[in-house]
């Protein structure tokens, strides 16, 4: 075998790396792509048998067996935990007599957050990587393949393979060198801002809110929030995906990166919200409570994480899909983006029509969504 020659492989989980070894491709900048989070998914059965997620990373290695690229990628049998929604092409696809799943989703799983899916030193990596997933589609007689919530940064890499673009619409918090708090709320309107001040005394009335991160998080913590997440999550989803474990896991393997937050009345937990911190944002990922409080969430998803972003230096906040409530608390639209290969010709020129439409109607509607935020004006 030349030393020059590229070979793609499958692994069976991402468990199957060393940890360093992913990493080194991953960065250490985005928490959901790193080999703590994606392991922690595997060993506490949230992906795996019995899920419909069946992980199957898809890697790069040179001619000597050195490992070029990773994309993390998984054998998808529904369209559950991705935030993306493709049902209307599914039915179409069967409708036609085909099968659509299984497919492939390169992502983290259960996770709106963006991020890199093409995990590699060297761009120059991206196109035989992306060559060989469609490979893998096309060889199998899969329907589609789809890389989800993708750091803008690595979409044109996509583009250049050929993927067709989609975008939708999430809010995100910026920070413009802010002080504090206060000179965050200081570039708003005034009666926004003392609606935000309004909001924040009104949450915390009553309450007690603590901030843990690393060994602070006890086992009672993680109880309390596993409850608040089984209600939020039978609510939204039906099902929770992950598992109680997931959540001491995360703890024991990227503790330091988890940042929890709970409220108390008289000792006793009543809400919380769980974030995961990077290189450069917050990420706010699940949330939950047991009383109805006016705008105690509000305070713990969104007012809280803007003021720990702002202490540690960060450029922003993801505060998680949809929730056009959060353009009055200073998060502004973004556009996400997801890339997607359809081997069948006709199947494929469908849907970029579609998806036409669709980027027309997305860009309209972040322009309106802009117009809205509560900065102040000129």
């Amino acid at each position: 075998m030349a030393k020059g020659d590229l070979i793609a492989k499958i692994r069976g989980s991402v468990g199957a790396f060393g940890k360093e070894e992913w990493d080194a491709l991953a960065g250490d900048d985005n928490p959901f792509v790193s080999h703590a989070f994606l392991t922690a998914l595997e060993d506490s059965g949230s992906v795996g048998p019995g899920t419909g997620w069946s992980a199957a990373p898809l890697t790069l290695e040179d001619g000597e067996g050195q490992l070029l690229g990773v994309l993390p990628s998984y054998l998808k049998g529904h369209s559950q935990g991705e935030f993306v929604f493709d049902h209307a092409w599914a039915d179409a696809w069967h409708r036609a007599g085909g099968e659509y799943f299984p497919k492939l989703q390169i992502c983290a799983p259960f996770t709106p957050a963006t991020g890199p899916r093409l995990l590699m030193r060297d761009p120059a990596h991206a196109t035989p990587l992306l060559r060989a997933a469609e490979q893998l589609v096309t060889q199998n007689g899969w329907s589609s393949a789809h890389a989800t919530f993708i750091a803008p940064e690595q979409a044109e890499l996509f583009e250049a393979a050929g993927w067709m673009r989609r975008e939708d619409i999430q809010f995100f918090w910026t920070n413009r060198d802010y002080a504090s708090f206060d000179d965050f709320l200081a570039a708003l309107a005034s009666r926004k801002r003392k609606a935000v001040r309004k909001e924040r005394k009104a949450a915390n009335e009553g309450v007690t809110i603590k901030a843990l991160s690393g060994d602070d998080i006890e086992a009672e913590h993680w109880d309390a929030f596993w409850d608040f997440y089984q209600d939020t999550g039978a609510r939204k989803w039906g099902t929770p995906y992950l598992t109680r474990e997931a959540f001491d896991l995360f703890s024991e393997r990227m503790g330091e990166q988890v940042w929890l937050l709970l409220a108390f009345m008289d000792d006793e937990p009543v809400a919380g919200a769980l974030n995961f911190i990077g290189g450069e944002a917050l990420y706010g990922r699940y949330w939950g409570c047991r009383i109805d409080k006016p705008f105690l969430h509000f305070e713990l998803c969104y007012y809280r994480a803007i003021e720990e972003a702002i202490a540690r230096g960060l450029s922003r906040v993801e505060a998680g899909a949809q929730g056009g409530h959060k353009l009055a608390r200073g998060y502004e639209p973004v556009a996400t983006i997801s890339m997607h290969y359809l081997p069948d010709p006709g199947f494929r020129a469908a849907v970029e029509e579609f998806l036409e439409h669709e980027r027309r109607g997305v860009a309209i509607n972040k322009l309106h969504l802009g117009d809205r935020t509560p900065f102040k004006k000129g």
